[in-house]
Parts: C-alpha cells; sequence; structure tokens
C-alpha cells in the first residue's frame, strides 16, 4: 500500500540510483499486487485445482514462477535478495503440484 500512495518518496529511498520520474513504476507494480491479492480473497473458498479455480491458479503460478525467475538473476549482493528467491520458489512449485495434480480432497467413499 506505501507504494501505490507514496511511491515517490519510497522508490528513491529504496533503489538510490532510481530516477525520481518513473514512481509510476512502483504505482504500477502495487496496483498489480493488489489486483492479485483481491483476486485471492475472492477465490479463498473456491477449490484450488478444480475446474473452478483454474484461473486463480494460473495466476498465482505464473506470478510466483517469474517472480522466482526474475530474483534469481539478481546479483547476489546480500541475504535480501535470497530472503525473497526462497518462498517464491516453493510457491511456485506447490502451484505447480496443484496445477498437475489437482484439488487435494480426501478420496470419495
Amino acid at each position: 500500500m506505501a507504494l501505490l500512495f507514496a511511491s515517490d518518496a519510497l522508490l528513491p529511498r529504496l533503489i538510490p540510483a532510481f530516477p525520481p520520474g518513473a514512481t509510476w513504476v512502483g504505482q504500477l507494480l502495487a496496483g498489480a499486487w493488489l489486483g492479485v491479492a483481491l483476486l485471492n480473497w475472492n477465490g479463498r473458498r473456491n477449490v484450488m485445482g478444480g475446474i473452478f479455480g483454474r484461473p486463480q491458479l494460473m495466476l498465482n503460478l505464473v506470478l510466483y514462477v517469474v517472480s522466482a525467475l526474475s530474483l534469481v538473476r539478481v546479483p547476489a549482493t546480500g541475504v535480501v535478495p535470497w530472503l525473497l528467491t526462497v518462498p517464491m520458489s516453493l510457491l511456485a512449485v506447490a502451484y505447480g503440484a496443484l496445477l498437475l495434480r489437482g484439488p487435494f480432497d480426501a478420496p470419495a467413499r
């Protein structure tokens, strides 16, 4: 939410060489994450991996795969990129397993 409303104050402090005129990138990124969060919140009662939960599953899978691959390319200058890469990679694997296997429900008897 901070990036959505105060990206002009936050981004130059987080990234020292960030140009002040390009703070719209932070707002665009924050808007995209807010949209993903709202889609996940609205589908919280859906079965993930089923036929009705597939769009939500695909959205999360693409988000975490692209995020993990992008973070792997960041030079290992510290601990922060790895603290973000590991959870993104684990979530990408989990959503990939849901896509290939389907919902993890108990077998019908």
